[in-house]
């Protein structure tokens, strides 16, 4: 009786480890971004690249925290095709985004939610911050919630930079 439960076990593992690994990913939402100064892309629009798509506010303490951070992995990797969306949630009164994007000469793109449409399309974010991994396919890797481990990011992003 122990070996039959045993094989049931591993193979109730194996099938369960498989359909993780062939799951189809959830795809990045199609959604229209706005940029600090009034230009538009979609989602479409990132395809091809790994972009970190940020969910931020000038209000939010660990967001302040970890923007140094997300500078650096933008500069290490954006040459390899890397690229930051860091999204100022509806709630972020633009003159401060627009103050701390250019206070702190932020390389990446800075959108504005106005509406809060992209948020509510990202898994209806409504703390920050979190962060969505997207791959090339636009595919989401990975979401980030609250502080993360900034190694497991960055290795992340280079396993994803070179597949």
């Amino acid at each position: 009786m122990k070996k039959v439960v045993s094989v049931l076990v591993l193979v109730c593992l194996l099938s369960a480890g498989a359909w993780f690994m062939f799951a189809p990913k959830p795809q990045a939402p199609e959604v229209t971004f706005q940029t600090l100064d009034e230009k538009t892309f979609a989602t479409q629009d990132l395809r091809g690249k790994v972009v970190l798509v940020k969910f931020w506010a000038t209000s939010c303490v660990t967001c302040m925290k970890q923007m140094p951070d997300t500078v650096k992995l933008y500069e290490e990797f954006s040459p390899q095709g890397f690229d930051v969306v860091a999204v100022a949630m509806s709630y972020d009164p633009e003159e401060y985004v627009k103050h701390y994007v250019q206070s702190r000469q932020l390389p990446f793109t800075v959108a504005l939610d106005k509406t809060g449409e992209v948020a509510k399309a990202f898994d209806d974010v409504r703390l920050t911050p979190i962060a969505f991994l997207v791959g090339k396919d636009g595919s989401i890797i990975k979401k980030y919630l609250g502080n993360y481990d900034k190694q497991d990011l960055r290795n992340t992003v280079q396993a994803a930079l070179a597949s």
